[in-house]
């Protein structure tokens, strides 16, 4: 009989993407979604240790120019894709130039806030491996003028 994996068991690793992950040696795109935000980090692996290099949650938004009144949609498609514009923009500050998307647990579902952190990336300038059919939309990003103004103003 074999037994599973304590981190498995939790739902936490999935062992076999993690060890094709990091058989790649180039830098992961980690993306999770919380309840209320949405939470990417740029990690790099070392002897099967993680570090991670920097990140940005859909909190800091706020700071960026987020209205206080839309607090409660941190964790929509456009909070999603420009916590994923500031993430690029931050690497290009570091000179990072390729990463690669690291889904961990969560299901993947197409055009998601998942894909929105990467479509973000991608529009600030990051490499990343992906098919442009599992994107969102950018009208289905911008949404209403709300959005699409608030978007503009952050990305200057």
């Amino acid at each position: 009989m074999r037994t599973v994996r304590r981190r498995r068991l939790q739902k936490k690793t999935d062992y076999k993407s993690r060890l094709s992950l990091l058989g790649s040696g180039k830098k992961r795109l980690v993306v999770r979604k919380t309840n209320r935000y949405v939470i990417s980090q740029i990690v790099e692996s070392h002897i099967a240790q993680d570090k991670v290099l920097f990140g940005i949650s859909s909190r800091d938004l706020l700071s960026h120019g987020w209205p206080e009144k839309l607090k409660g949609s941190l964790k929509s498609l456009p909070a999603s894709y420009l916590t994923g514009y500031l993430l690029g923009k931050m690497a290009k500050e570091r000179k990072i130039s390729e990463v690669i998307l690291d889904l961990g647990m969560h299901r993947n579902v197409h055009k998601s806030r998942i894909y929105a952190v990467v479509k973000g990336i991608v529009d600030a300038g990051i490499k990343i491996p992906h098919k442009s059919e599992i994107l969102p939309e950018t009208e289905k990003i911008e949404g209403n003028e709300t959005f699409s103004s608030i978007i503009k103003s952050i990305k200057k």
